[in-house]
């Protein structure tokens, strides 16, 4: 059994997406630390709570999810497939990955990660040393959580891999293999974190649901559904997570979330403008700026309170940042003035496209998640006939699956 003798030790959290989530005491410990329960404090969805009044909840939770669905996802593996020989190390330390994979985000989430420092190569370096630094406080308070729980140096090495995610250029089939944590036959557990291959990973399926419930908006993807028709099978040589054909619909239900969630609330115009002028209001704050401290303290990352920290303040050299996030408590916002839907053609022009940045304020990408590429062709589907045989599913076998079934 990947959880010991039974669940004892294991905490109980009431979700209103997964239900109750049981979690292992290792995660609890974690969760029990500040570097984590700053998370608390950082808006799943940036500014986007001030255009949709629900959508207020936070990475904590969403981190929580994370590390419960990929606990179901891998317990689903080991169940239908013990060949896979999937050890409790492997089990503890995908959902320790899950558990942490955002602890380095900054104050409203994406807007200060992508605008405020758009190294996104920083953050990932940021989320292995806040996971660093839990791991040095919990032994500095004399417990080592990880090897009293059989983790090694190598599991901790795997852990960080998962958390900084599979580069492109890893996960295809005809690289060689350069991961230290797991060897090449356990390729697959690189994909349930963060999946590069084809973007269908836990961390989706949780922000989907999530998002979906607190901003309102349908969710037509069933997570659960495709979770329990997961499977590892061998592509080209190499082990990947592969879905019956019959959820080909599923898959694509999940991509058209993306897109919807995109389009009606992530890209929202107003959403759009608040988040410019509050990265207008992290650049004027000096403390801001300085994302870690002079000795590298991960612990004092700043979170959403500085909002309101700088409007408490009286402080004359933040003046300028109370101005600016006043005008958005009283809704003194600039105008949106218009959009253009461009084509494809339009946008293969280069002198346009030099235009296009000099005179509009934004220009937003909308797509399934993978740039112009139609990322169902990544995704590998196995028969009810020949379960150990994937390969990727063309637009019209899925037609022709819907119609014709």
């Amino acid at each position: 059994c990947l959880m010991g003798k039974s669940a004892i030790g294991q905490c109980i959290f009431n979700d209103p997406i997964h239900g109750h989530m049981e979690l292992h005491p290792l995660l609890v410990k974690i969760i029990d630390t500040p570097q984590f329960q700053r998370l608390r404090h950082i808006k799943q969805l940036g500014g986007t709570y001030l255009v949709y009044p629900g959508a207020s909840h936070n990475r904590f939770e969403h981190s929580l999810g994370v590390a419960y669905l990929a606990g179901r996802l891998v317990k689903v593996l080991h169940n239908n497939q013990p060949e896979l020989k999937i050890t409790k190390q492997d089990f503890l330390c995908v959902q320790i990955a899950g558990l942490c994979h955002d602890l380095g985000h900054g104050p409203f989430s994406h807007v200060f990660d992508g605008l405020v420092i758009p190294q996104a190569k920083r953050i990932k370096q940021l989320r292995v040393l806040m996971f660093d630094d839990i791991v040095k406080c919990l032994k500095d308070e004399n417990e080592d959580v990880l090897k009293k729980h059989g983790l090694d140096d190598k599991d901790a090495t795997f852990i960080k891999e998962l958390i900084e995610g599979a580069k492109t250029s890893e996960v295809q089939t005809d690289t060689p293999w350069t991961y230290k944590g797991r060897d090449e036959d356990k390729s697959f557990l690189y994909e349930i974190v963060a999946n590069k291959q084809n973007g269908i990973d836990v961390d989706k399926w949780d922000y989907f649901a999530r998002d979906c419930h607190h901003l309102g908006i349908r969710n037509s993807f069933d997570h659960q559904r495709l979770l329990k028709f997961a499977r590892v099978c061998e592509v080209s040589g190499r082990k990947h997570i592969c879905f019956r054909d019959k959820e080909a619909d599923n898959v694509y239900d999940m991509f058209r979330t993306r897109y919807t969630l995109h389009r009606q609330a992530y890209q929202h115009k107003i959403c759009n403008i608040i988040e410019d002028i509050l990265v207008v209001m992290c650049l004027r704050t000096y403390e801001i700026t300085c994302f870690i401290d002079a000795n590298n303290d991960t612990s004092v990352l700043l979170s959403d309170e500085i909002f309101e920290q700088i409007l408490s303040s009286t402080a004359d050299n933040l003046k300028k940042s109370r101005d600016i996030l006043n005008k958005i408590v009283r809704r003194k916002l600039p105008k949106f003035v218009g959009e253009a839907r461009l084509t494809e053609n339009t946008l293969s022009n280069l002198k346009f496209q030099e235009e296009l940045t000099e005179t509009w304020k934004a220009v937003v990408d909308l797509d399934h998640g993978m740039k112009d590429k139609n990322p169902i062709e990544k995704v590998f589907f196995y028969s009810k006939r020949k379960p150990n045989e994937a390969s990727p599913i063309k637009d019209y076998q899925v037609l022709k699956t819907l119609y014709y079934s």
